[in-house]
């Protein structure tokens, strides 16, 4: 599943793309008709992430009050795709499939492009089972596989975001819903770290890679955590998750655990601590990484660095 800063490129995509156009919005899959229709023909006054959920705010072009939200969540297998003419530039997918560690590349697809009377880009076909298809004057962008694609009011869409922790990527957030949930809770710190209600966006990789480099062993209880120890991997995850943000992959060691290797190049051998390093020596003591399952999902770890 893609972390949150992926979320968050995407919003910024999106933006640069079409904020400010009047959109065609279709379901060439069908299954998102009903929700399509609703914001076809409609403005994207704004694209924005918080944790793992984008919101698309579209706007009625004659009635700037009148707002609908187009929600979506990408889940294990959902991936947005793009493509369009030369001043069109996009990255080629970002979400699922993608490779550990997820880095969105390519661009645009240029080929044959048409137009239409007005000037419009016409769309090639759709390929495969596209929930949601977004046209504007240059391009377009496919969302496929999502977990999740609805059109909510503002104040529905409000109510559903009240639902989730704070968001490290957002440089508003306050982190006393974070420290106060994890504080109180006798679950292992890793499984609070990616419970969306505690805190929003981080995911596996972020964080295993923030409890080590806070030498946190990941299964001790939230509420034996003190207040600074908590602060510190809310701090680890914002630095770590704007990182991330800036360029496209999770690259989280410091140069001087990987000397002569620039960030640009350090995916994928030289770009985590321990996530997917199990069998393999620490960079900081020596000891064999280690892996178990937590939750249904990996948990890797050092057990003399975060004892």
């Amino acid at each position: 599943m893609p972390e949150g800063h992926s979320i968050h490129r995407l919003a910024r995509q999106l933006g640069d793309l079409f904020e400010g156009q009047q959109l065609r919005v279709s379901s060439p899959q069908g299954r998102f008709a009903a929700g399509a229709a609703l914001v076809d023909g409609r403005v994207l006054t704004s694209a924005r992430a918080h944790g793992k959920h984008l919101y698309l705010d579209f706007t009625a072009p004659e009635e700037p009050s009148d707002v609908l939200v187009l929600r979506s969540h990408l889940g294990i297998y959902g991936a947005w795709s793009f493509a369009g003419d030369e001043t069109f530039a996009a990255a080629s997918s970002i979400g699922a499939p993608r490779r550990v560690g997820e880095r969105e590349t390519g661009s645009a697809e240029a080929d044959a492009v048409t137009y239409d009377d007005a000037g419009r880009v016409v769309p090639e076909a759709p390929v495969g089972a596209v929930r949601a298809r977004l046209v504007g004057e240059h391009g377009w962008a496919d969302l496929r596989g999502p977990a999740l694609c609805t059109v909510e009011t503002p104040e529905e869409a409000r109510a559903a975001e009240a639902k989730l922790g704070p968001d490290p990527l957002d440089p508003q957030a306050d982190p006393e819903p974070f420290l106060a949930a994890a504080g109180r809770s006798r679950r292992a710190v890793g499984v609070l770290l990616m419970e969306q209600n505690v805190v929003s966006g981080i995911g596996n990789i972020f964080r295993a890679e923030s409890l080590f480099r806070r030498g946190v062993d990941p299964l001790r209880p939230g509420s034996s955590l003190t207040r600074d120890e908590l602060l510190g991997l809310w701090e680890e995850n914002v630095a770590l998750m704007a990182v991330g943000a800036r360029v496209g992959r999770i690259i989280t060691t410091d140069l001087a655990d990987r000397p002569g290797v620039p960030e640009s190049e350090a995916w994928p051998e030289h770009a985590n601590y321990v996530y997917h390093r199990h069998g393999q020596d620490c960079l900081h003591c020596g000891a064999t990484v280690l892996k178990r399952d937590l939750n249904g999902r990996g948990l890797y770890w050092c057990p003399v660095c975060q004892a």
